[in-house]
């Protein structure tokens, strides 16, 4: 077999092999006809054939130099021409008469030969492309050819759908670009609009603060006004009950002679000014109290209504007002307020007054029983009297050595009691405004003071642990309370009855029926920590504990039942209920009053 390493274009090829093959089918048609001649006319009629070719190819090759030199291919394509191994076989075969070896060579050749021949002259493992024959090569690529349509109608259908998805898709983006753009233009006017009514809204602040400010000035204007009107009531009132004592004091002349007697033997000088104790009568009044105060009768069900920020710095007291729902509160930062509390169906709350000048932190402050007026005491050792009509203090009550604790009005309202850290509590005149009586019996700090309502009896506890009964017509202490282990820290007394509580810096509550002090009636334990303050209910039934454990005890005189109201992170220093009874207002050292009801509001009142 002869090889030619010649790379020719493959029509060309193509023409010469078809001359070639018909060239070679008139030759087989020849020696067909004269099958009689001898083998070597056959050799050498090959070996004619083979030279024709290598001519042809020759010229080929020569013709193609002529034209120019063609680009260089990617890959160079070898042709490999297979020898007629094919016809000479059969001819033998023919003329040696071996017609069934011609049969089963034919049979073999044209199905298991031609089919491997034909796979094998695709492609060599070498990358070494053979030369096929036309038929083989248009039948490969007619496979090819059906193989690209079948997956071309697979794909068809899916490259129609991506296309319809990326249509939609395109739609939607063009959709939402434009959204986009709108929401973004409404976003700007908004943004246009919202700072043209920020300007508007700062032109209007001036008016607002005026109105605010004249607002506020007709309230306290209001309230001053019915605070006098009270006043000229209780005058009125004070007129006629003095006229009725008058005619009590001619009934009971015996009494009052008894009384002359013992305060004539008294050293001290007589005022111009100073005037007698009224005679109270207790169970007139203790029966009064008894009236419409029976509505809270489950403390358990109190919650949270609403607190008021009252103070930046701690609380130590608070007062309500004998008949308004004001409410008066006395501070670490030497000033008192005066809070117009919610009302029916009001959720706002005011300042009506504040009240500064005392030098140092206030202690306590008490209303005036008329409600005209404020007296309280501070770390400076004064007590001062505070006038809401005039808007000032009136009076400045000097003579304790030390801070003053507490103070409290007699039912009259003609004398102040205070007590202070100087061991004493004194008794002044607001009349003859001067001292009227020290009375001196503690051995350590008098920390609280208070007038058995209706009575002429003042009743002070003490850090020495004792409580001590005076007579306050002559300064004579009448009983003492022993019972407590720890310092005294307040004293409380029932509107309706007998009954009085105190308690001590262990938290240890003592109720006591006044006409038998040798031992108490209960005991209540509120601690470890102290109870700082008390309050009964206008009933009597029920009793209110400030506690430095950050509680509120709600106690039921009756069975001794104590509730809790929880709230306050840090001590609670004072506590007090209103005038029905139904809710309970505390005070503590993060400058907050809260009001616990059985009606929650939650409101907040900033200062």
């Amino acid at each position: 077999m002869s090889q030619l390493g010649l790379q020719l274009p493959w029509s060309q090829v193509n023409r010469k092999l078809r001359g070639r093959e018909e060239k070679m089918s008139a030759r087989r048609k020849e020696r067909a006809d004269g099958g009689n001649k001898e083998l070597f006319t056959e050799e050498e009629g090959r070996s004619n054939e083979e030279k024709d070719l290598e001519e042809e190819m020759t010229e080929a090759a020569s013709s193609t130099e002529t034209r120019g030199k063609p680009e260089p291919s990617k890959q160079q394509i070898i042709l490999i021409i297979p020898e007629a191994v094919d016809d000479f076989l059969r001819n033998f075969l023919r003329r040696t008469s071996l017609s069934r070896t011609l049969n089963s060579f034919e049979s073999e050749w044209y199905n298991s030969a031609q089919k491997l021949l034909s796979e094998n002259m695709t492609k060599a493992a070498t990358g070494v492309f053979l030369f096929p024959d036309a038929l083989t090569h248009r039948q490969l690529l007619q496979n090819e050819l059906e193989t690209v349509h079948r997956e071309t109608e697979l794909i068809r259908p899916e490259a129609l759908v991506t296309g319809n998805s990326l249509l939609r898709m395109q739609r939607e983006r063009d959709f939402h670009r434009l959204q986009y753009r709108q929401v973004a233009e409404e976003k700007n006017r908004l943004i246009e609009d919202f700072k043209r009514l920020k300007i508007h809204l700062q032109s209007y602040e001036p008016a607002v603060k005026q109105l605010k400010d004249e607002y506020q000035a007709a309230l306290r204007h209001k309230m001053l006004i019915s605070l006098k009107n009270d006043k000229v009531k209780n005058s009125t009132k004070a007129r006629l009950n003095q006229e009725k004592s008058q005619l009590k004091k001619e009934r009971s002349i015996k009494m009052s002679m008894s009384i002359d007697k013992s305060l004539a033997k008294r050293t001290t000088t007589r005022h111009p000014k100073d005037i007698d104790f009224s005679v109270c009568s207790r169970l007139m009044n203790s029966q009064q109290a008894q009236v419409n105060f029976e509505k809270l009768k489950n403390p358990s069900l109190l919650s949270l209504s609403c607190f008021i920020r009252a103070h930046k710095l701690p609380i130590s007291c608070i007062d309500l007002h004998p008949r308004k729902q004001i409410l008066a509160s006395a501070s670490d930062d030497c000033s008192w307020r005066l809070w117009a509390l919610p009302a029916n169906e009001e959720k706002i709350g005011q300042v009506v007054l504040t009240g500064v000048g005392h030098s140092d932190w206030l202690s306590g402050c008490r209303f005036h029983p008329d409600g005209s007026k404020l007296a309280t005491t501070s770390g400076d050792t004064n007590v001062c009297l505070w006038d809401f009509f005039h808007g000032c203090c009136v009076l400045t009550l000097c003579g304790h050595s030390q801070p003053t604790w507490g103070c409290s009005f007699h039912s009259s309202g003609h004398f102040l009691a205070s007590c202070s850290a100087d061991t004493t509590a004194k008794l002044w005149d607001l009349n003859s405004q001067r001292c009227h009586l020290t009375l001196r019996r503690h051995t350590a700090s008098v920390n609280s003071v208070c007038f058995l309502p209706f009575t002429n009896l003042l009743l002070t506890c003490s850090a020495d642990k004792a409580l001590a009964m005076w007579d306050a017509r002559l300064g004579v202490c009448t009983a003492t309370f022993d019972g407590h282990q720890h310092p005294c820290n307040h004293i409380a007394f029932s509107l309706a009855g007998n009954t009085m509580a105190s308690c001590d810096s262990r938290g240890i509550i003592n109720l006591w029926d006044i006409r038998k002090p040798a031992l108490a009636m209960a005991t209540v334990d509120a601690g470890p920590l102290a109870a700082n303050q008390m309050s009964f209910s206008p009933s009597g039934k029920m009793l209110a504990v400030a506690s430095s454990d950050g509680l509120v005890r709600v106690v039921e005189v009756d069975s001794c039942v104590v509730s809790i109201l929880s709230g306050y992170s840090d001590v609670v220093q004072s506590v007090t209920f209103d005038h029905k009874g139904e809710t309970v207002m505390s005070a503590g050292t993060d400058g907050v009053i809260k009001i616990w009801s059985r009606e929650q509001v939650n409101l907040t009142i900033d200062n």
